[in-house]
């Protein structure tokens, strides 16, 4: 699914989403649940959401659209998306109701295969075919499909990560981690704090209840974050966790409270990982290069893919990899289930705590040392292949990897400018041996996207 955006509407390998009320209504959600249901050629379809104001008649849309095509639909009721994914894998697809860290006013809908990943390109373009011109197969009078209702997709999903042959659940449970919690009153509020509980964690729950009022910006970068830290450093906590609203990505704070950023996630569950098992590690191009460090110490390749879960998930399970994910803090593991999963994430990290008998902050000054800087440049009527053009005779000179967007590499640093999936904006993002350095490479980045939209060189939708 190519990418198509507006200011307030998205259409990308990420899925569908919008502004409720404005790009998101009934009719469009009803037509997207309908055009799937004819890709599907009917088939039962789990459907869960997250806690956002707009679900509740976003899932009547779904359900009817789902429905009117023939297709069964099984609803999960409030739960995150990689819940869906794992019921998904019993029937024949699914749909998540969610859009994911975009603020309260966006939803929207991701559409997940039977083998529980979500469409690739191919699949997402017959989609949208599908959606634009209108070839919806409805049902007959006589052949619309059922409901059925389940409640227990979200033990299904403590217990799956219970039963990993990597976690020694009574080991965990021997520590009687003392853990802070923030889901962002989303849709992990509930299975979060379960799972903790399951692992035998004091648990100190923040912002989980899931009413779908987020008590800030729902995107868990550190800047955000200032709740959890505080309340890891007045209870005296091991960890603090925090959730975006659908539970795919998780964020970490210390035991001393302060918040590493999404990328210490993936990299502290990956050098656990390269120690346990041998094999390939897959992330996208905008992931830290801790995970290069990381993976030579381990003498284990990286692969890395475009920015997208279902690129890194199809990667991994082409090569057989042990352990993947996305830098926004999307771990991947294999053994689980090929998706996004903040809860298995969280499993992972109070795995190699508790098996490294070290203090989460200890652990960090063990890891490599890199700044990573994200900026967002607002599109104002510029083309994004047009900019990605331009920017890679810029840096004709170090032959740009241009896969996904421009990514220039240096021996210790390197930009990446990329169209999002999820919002109207391309994402500039660097990473060097400083912070200012990782600053000044990403600001110098969008002077010279600027610059060459004031030269009047990029074409323009205007």
């Amino acid at each position: 699914m190519s990418n198509m955006m507006m200011n307030d509407f998205m259409i990308s390998v990420s899925g569908v989403r919008g502004i409720v009320g404005r790009s998101i209504s009934p009719d469009i959600v009803a037509r997207f649940a309908a055009a799937f249901g004819t890709f599907m050629e009917r088939g039962h379809v789990v459907i869960g959401r997250d806690s956002r104001e707009s679900g509740e008649w976003m899932k009547h849309a779904v359900v009817s659209g789902l429905l009117s095509t023939g297709c069964g639909v099984v609803d999960l009721g409030i739960c995150p998306t990689p819940t869906v994914q794992l019921m998904a894998e019993e029937y024949d697809g699914g749909v998540v109701i969610t859009a994911s860290h975009n603020p309260a006013e966006w939803n929207g809908l991701k559409f997940i295969r039977g083998n529980g990943l979500f469409l690739d390109t191919d699949q997402g373009a017959e989609l949208l075919h599908v959606y634009k011109h209108n070839t919806i197969h409805y049902a007959n009078w006589d052949a619309s499909g059922d409901i059925v209702h389940r409640r227990d997709a979200l033990k299904g999903h403590i217990d799956r990560i219970l039963r990993l042959e990597l976690l020694n659940v009574e080991a965990v449970r021997r520590r009687k981690f003392s853990v802070v919690i923030d889901c962002c009153n989303g849709a992990a509020s509930t299975v979060g704090p379960q799972l903790l509980s399951a692992l035998g964690c004091e648990v100190i729950a923040l912002h989980c209840q899931p009413t779908g009022v987020f008590p800030h910006n729902p995107e868990p970068v550190p800047a955000h974050l200032d709740d959890l830290c505080s309340a890891v450093k007045n209870k005296n906590a091991d960890v603090g966790f925090a959730l975006d609203p659908d539970g795919d990505r998780l964020s970490i704070v210390s035991n001393q409270g302060e918040a590493l950023g999404e990328e210490y996630t993936l990299a502290i569950a990956a050098k656990y990982m390269v120690s346990k098992r041998k094999g390939p590690v897959v992330v996208n191009l905008s992931t830290s290069k801790m995970i290069d460090d990381i993976a030579a110490e381990a003498d284990v390749p990286v692969i890395r893919t475009a920015v997208g879960e279902i690129h890194v998930a199809l990667r991994m399970r082409e090569v057989d990899s042990i352990f993947g994910g996305e830098g926004n803090g999307g771990v991947i593991l294999p053994e689980a289930h090929y998706g996004r999963d903040a809860l298995v994430g969280i499993a992972l990290i109070l795995q190699a705590l508790g098996e490294w008998r070290a203090a989460l902050s200890e652990v960090v000054e063990t890891m490599p040392r890199y700044h990573i800087v994200k900026r967002k440049y607002e599109l104002r009527g510029e083309e994004p292949a047009a900019v990605m053009e331009m920017l890679a005779d810029v840096y004709a000179k170090q032959s740009p990897d241009v896969s996904d967007g421009v990514k220039v590499n240096w021996s210790d640093r390197w930009v990446h400018v990329r169209s999002s999936n999820t919002e109207p904006v391309l994402r500039v993002i660097a990473e060097a041996p400083t912070h200012k350095e990782a600053e000044e490479l990403c600001d110098g980045t969008i002077r010279t996207i600027e610059s060459l939209k004031e030269s009047q060189t990029l074409r323009t939708t205007m």
